[in-house]
């Protein structure tokens, strides 16, 4: 058996904190709800790097539903998932901005859409 499909490059580990559901992204030494503090790999061995640490948070209860999204990069360099879904998880609900990661002033920078 073959092992799952990566998506395209460049990518960021998305998951759920175990605790209070909240979107998380690694940042290379931690688990963050900010998009902007994303880990970006741009290379397989980067994103090989990335899956690491999903099982590591894994193996150690801290997070659920880990896995890599598909970015894109704007002209600053921050990372914006291409597909809805994760767009979506990113910010928060579409019917209420002002709760959620959209309602945080915390979040807005990077945060793209």
């Amino acid at each position: 058996m073959s092992p799952p499909k990566r998506p395209p490059l460049p990518v960021i580990l998305l998951a759920n904190d175990l605790l209070d559901g909240e979107v998380v992204f690694w940042t290379g030494a931690d688990w963050s709800p900010v998009l902007a503090a994303a880990r970006i790999a741009q290379d397989e061995n980067a994103a090989s790097a990335l899956e690491e640490a999903a099982q590591q948070g894994l193996g150690v209860q801290k997070v659920v539903d880990a896995y890599l999204v598909d970015v894109r990069l704007d002209a600053q360099g921050h990372a914006a998932p291409r597909h809805y879904r994760e767009k979506i998880k990113t910010l928060g609900p579409t019917t209420r901005r002002d709760l959620g990661k959209q309602a945080r002033p915390l979040n807005t920078p990077g945060a793209g859409i």
